[in-house]
This record gives structure tokens, C-alpha cells and sequence, in this order.
């Protein structure tokens, strides 16, 4: 039996279908925004806009995206009447916005026409945020205000300005005859499986965490929370369900591409969570590093514990439980402007990454953009040591080095100990990185051959739910490690001593 991960991302979307029995991928296929619907005038994924702290998208675009998917997987030739099961992945935080005609319309999708031209008029908001907003700081002050450290003791995250809930009050305070008129509000992976199964899908714990709604401890969303970031939002919110539930069936109008309606949906999940599964961190102590243009760190939990310093999200765990998720802005972006400043290639980066030492400790912080873990509205970057009199060598040296040491610095808050790290993302590549992350971690560093976790962690949610394939055979089949790095104990001592001075130089700023 085939089954089919999806993941709406950012920039685009992609599917990959997964053959257990035979442990291959059959097929994968990808559809660009900006390279394949520049008809949206999204390059990047989003509008630009005049304020930079706002980001939005068409939420058309998301559908345009996943029909064209299906179709190059269709004109290809894979079997997609051999699919067996769906789930998928959505980009984490956004929203979508849907008036009282979206129910009807998605029970009566024609094939005859696209999905966009048909749910076009069910929208009571035109464009949706996404992750990268950040224009809802006055919301999240109002919410802080309001409940203080309980809005994180019980949500699992401070007040956040990209998370949902301060994005849906900003809505319901700008737009408030648009708010009345909304029926439904869906986060990005809800709406695309609602729009697979022909009804309005649940929103699962793993990416319902990212609202500042969900009570953590009850997994259901907390009435007073809801009620004042926004009147009469839990009538307009879809019911939350565990990452397992089979949503309902695939609707007709996909027949169109060879699929076979009737087959189970999965309820679709945030992107972390779904990386979670895919890159096979779903046991206590095996952290995931994605190294892409933002950096993030994730691990399972077997105990819910909160961030003191609040820049840890606690996200609900598809595999059972809960997940940690930290997430640095300045991840390759950081890297590619140390880079561009020392005019190298990538080539030379790596190889000076991995020859270079730096016993006198020099640190960068790299804020080139504003960062969000530590939280820094202020741009930098910040050195400890004069940069322009420093070789190329010890700024790339002292770039990585300070990188690994705030991952470390910043997951000393959690309860189980790090001893494996999976790393995955374009950054991986780099030899010098991953000796650097091991021997700060004192942990053994696994590269492994997964470039789309996020639609791979969907394949494995739709096999484990449809198929009761367990996620350890899963991960056994598909995304075991191609190389291992061992940390040096040598080193252990050295790099303590530079994470307290890391964390002084972080604390001076």
C-alpha cells in the first residue's frame, strides 16, 4: 500500500509517496509560489506589503499549489489510485478565514472547476497571515496583561506574535464586521484537510499548540482564553482531535487526478510536529536540528514543563505527548551574510569551519534580522572581538561556534537530556557545524538523508493511522542515519567554559 504526505509550506507545496512494504519513496513532487503562480506576487510565499511586520498570503494560492501538485505527481505516471491514506502538513501559525457558504460549498466541490474559483467567495478575511507576521504586538501585551505566566502554564507559550490567537484578536479589533461574519477560523492545515474531506476538518494538538488557545492540560481549547482574545471564537473554532484521527473520507472532486474517494484523510498536522515524526524524534532525548534559514530544535517530552525564560514552545506531539520547539531566526541567513562578508564560497566556508580553532573564545551574536530566541527587536550583529580585524577563518570559526552555543544555552531547560541529535536542513551538509554541535551537545550527531520531513512525517501519520505501520518501522525504513558524528570529551570542559561567557555576552544585550 502507497501513502501520500503533503506539506504546504512557505514556499510551496510537495508531496512524496511512501512505499512501507518495499521502505522506498516512489515518487515526490513540488510546486514553486513564486516560480509556478506568479500570477499571486509571492516570490517568497507572501505579499509584500508596505509595514515589513506584516506578512500575508492568498490562501487561493495554497489551493492552486495543491492541484497543481497532484497534477505533476498525475502526468508522471505514480499510481495515485494506489494511495491508501492522506495526511499532510501545514505551515505552522497561519490562519484562514471562512464565511457560513464555505460549508456548503466544500460538500458540493464540481470537478469541472478549480478548487480556488470555487471557495473564492467563502472568504470573510482575503488574505491570511502567516508565521512570519509580527504585527500583533499591542494583541500579545493585551493578553500578557490579562493572564500573565498562566497564558503559558496553560498553552505551553507566552504570548507569541506570530501564534493564531493574537492574530485572530488583532482581526476581531481592525475588522470587526469581518470578524462577525466569519463561521469558521482554520489554521493551514486544518482548511486544505477540510478541503480534502468536503467538511470542516479538526485542528490536531500538535499545531492547535501554536494558538495560544489550547489548554495544554485538557487538550481542549480554554473558554476564558478564547473568550477575550476574541467574542464568541470557540463557536468559530473547528473542535481540536488527536494527531491520529482519520478526519473523513477523500472527496470525489479528487477522482480527477486518478485518486480514489472514500480513502481515509488523517487529520493534517503543523510543520514541526510533522518533522518531528519524519526525521524519527518521536523517543525521549533525540533531539532534531533543522538547520534552514531559520535554525530550529526539537525534541519529545516525557514530562509537559514550560520555558522559564518563555522562549520554548511546548507543541502537542503526533506520536503521543508533547514536543519542545525552539526557533532561531537568524539560522542560514546568519551564516550566508558572515559568508558574503568574508567573500567566500560555500565550498571554502565548510572547509575553514572545520580547519579553524578558537581558544580565545570569540563570540558573534548574529542578529542580523531581528531574532526571536533570545527575543531581539534590535538588529545587530554584536561582537566580542574587533570583526574587521579578524581572518575570514575565526569569523566563520566564532559564527558557528556562538550558533551551537545558543541551541545549547537555550534547551538547558529541559528535563530530558540530550544524547542524540538528528540533523537535517541545507546547513547539515557543512563537516566543520556538525563536530561543533556534537562537542558543544557532548551528544552524537546524525546526518540524515531527509530533505522534506515535513511531508515525510505526514506519509508516516497517514501510515500509522490507516496502515497501524509503528512509527519505529517507519523510521527504520526511511530516514536512519547516514553518518554519525561522535563529540570529542576532550572538548567538554572548553565548551562549558564558553557557554557561561556566551551567556554573559547574550544577557549584556
Amino acid at each position: 500500500m502507497l501513502y501520500l504526505g503533503i506539506d504546504s509550506s512557505t514556499q510551496g507545496v510537495k508531496g512524496i509517496i511512501i512505499d512501507p512494504a518495499q521502505k522506498k519513496v516512489v515518487a515526490e513532487a513540488a510546486v514553486n509560489f513564486g516560480k509556478d503562480l506568479p500570477q499571486y506576487n509571492a516570490p517568497n510565499g507572501f505579499l509584500e506589503q508596505a509595514d515589513p511586520l506584516i506578512k500575508q498570503s492568498d490562501p487561493r494560492m495554497w489551493l492552486d499549489g495543491l492541484e497543481l501538485m497532484l497534477k505533476r505527481f498525475q502526468d508522471s505516471g505514480v499510481p495515485l489510485d494506489q494511495v491508501a491514506a492522506i495526511s499532510g502538513s501545514g505551515q505552522q501559525h497561519g490562519s484562514v478565514y471562512l464565511n457560513a457558504q464555505a460549508e456548503t460549498v466544500l460538500q458540493n466541490l464540481s470537478a469541472e472547476k478549480s478548487l480556488a474559483e470555487q471557495l473564492a467567495p467563502c472568504f470573510s478575511r482575503k488574505l491570511s497571515p502567516i508565521w512570519m507576521d509580527r504585527s500583533t504586538k499591542e494583541e500579545c501585551a493585551e493578553l500578557s496583561a490579562k493572564f500573565g505566566a498562566t497564558l503559558q502554564k496553560i498553552t505551553g507559550s507566552p504570548a507569541t506574535e506570530r501564534f493564531t490567537g493574537p492574530q485572530i484578536r488583532k482581526f476581531y479589533k481592525d475588522q470587526p464586521e469581518d470578524y462577525a461574519n466569519t463561521d469558521k477560523i482554520h489554521l493551514v492545515s486544518s482548511f486544505l484537510c477540510s478541503v480534502l474531506i468536503g467538511k470542516h476538518a479538526p485542528i490536531d494538538y500538535g499545531d492547535g499548540a501554536g494558538m495560544n488557545l489550547l489548554d495544554l492540560t485538557v487538550l481542549d481549547y480554554h473558554a476564558e482564553i478564547t473568550e477575550f482574545t476574541a467574542p464568541g471564537l470557540i463557536q468559530k473554532l473547528p473542535p481540536a482531535a488527536a494527531s491520529g484521527t482519520i478526519a473523513g473520507p477523500l472527496v470525489p472532486y479528487f477522482e480527477k487526478y486518478g485518486m480514489k474517494s472514500g480513502i481515509p484523510v488523517i487529520v493534517w498536522s503543523g510543520d514541526n510536529p510533522n518533522s518531528l515524526i519524519g526525521t524519527g524524534c518521536f523517543e525521549a532525548g533525540i533531539a532534531g536540528i533543522s538547520l534552514g534559514t531559520s535554525d530550529t530544535v526539537f525534541a519529545t517530552m516525557n514530562e509537559f514543563c514550560t520555558d522559564p525564560d518563555g522562549y520554548g514552545h511546548v507543541m502537542g506531539n503526533p506520536a503521543g505527548g508533547f514536543m519542545s520547539l525552539i526557533c532561531f531566526t537568524n539560522g542560514s541567513l546568519a551564516r550566508d551574510r558572515v559568508r558574503e562578508e568574508c567573500k567566500v564560497d560555500w565550498e571554502t566556508f565548510d572547509k575553514l569551519s572545520a580547519e579553524t580553532e578558537n581558544p580565545d573564545l570569540h563570540l558573534i551574536l548574529p542578529y542580523f534580522d531581528a531574532e526571536s530566541t533570545p527575543l531581539q527587536l534590535i538588529r545587530g550583529p554584536h561582537y566580542n572581538f574587533d570583526c574587521k580585524a579578524e581572518p575570514a577563518d575565526k569569523m566563520i570559526r566564532a559564527l558557528l561556534e556562538s550558533q551551537a552555543l545558543s541551541m545549547k544555552l537555550h534547551t538547558s531547560w529541559l528535563k530530558d537530556p540530550v544524547r542524540k541529535i538528528r540533523l537535517t536542513g541545507g546547513a547539515s551538509a557543512c563537516k566543520g557545524f556538525r563536530q561543533i554541535i556534537a562537542d558543544v551537545f557532548q551528544a552524537d550527531v546524525e546526518t540524515i538523508s531527509v530533505s522534506n520531513s515535513a511531508g515525510l512525517g505526514a506519509a508516516f501519520r497517514a501510515a500509522n493511522s490507516a496502515g497501524k505501520i509503528p512509527f519505529p518501522v517507519l523510521a527504520e525504513c526511511f530516514c536512519g542515519a547516514v553518518e554519525t558524528v561522535k563529540p570529542n570529551p576532550a572538548m567538554k570542559d572548553h565548551y562549558q567554559t564558553a557557554l557561561e561567557k556566551y551567556k554573559a555576552f547574550e544577557a549584556e544585550r
